[in-house]
């Protein structure tokens, strides 16, 4: 996704976009990141992935009150459907997700 304001892409979207709150230093963020894409796949374009690194966008991060990552915040058209912190299994987030976007 090309770089564009935080806000703009929450909002401007059709889809709902799954933010991926991380850091690089972060390991289970790591982990997470072959199950977020494979979700999203799996999902065939319903939900597209954001990811934001919290150490380069901290105003982001207390906007949202994301105090632990990884978190992962579900907006659509700006408002937020759905979130959780900590690690989740593919079934687990599929489950969540298709609850909203199904």
């Amino acid at each position: 996704m090309a770089k564009k304001k935080f806000k703009d892409v929450i909002k401007s979207t059709e889809e709902a976009v799954l933010v991926d709150f991380y850091a690089d230093w972060c390991a289970p963020c790591q982990t997470m990141t072959p199950v977020l894409e494979s979700v999203v796949g799996e999902l065939g374009g319903k939900v597209k992935l954001y990811k934001l690194n919290v150490d380069k966008n901290p105003q982001v991060s207390l906007q949202f009150a994301v105090r632990s990552i990884p978190h992962y915040i579900l907006f659509k058209k700006g408002k937020i459907l759905w979130r959780k912190g900590g690690y989740m299994t593919k079934r687990e987030l599929l489950q969540q997700l298709k609850g909203f976007v199904g």
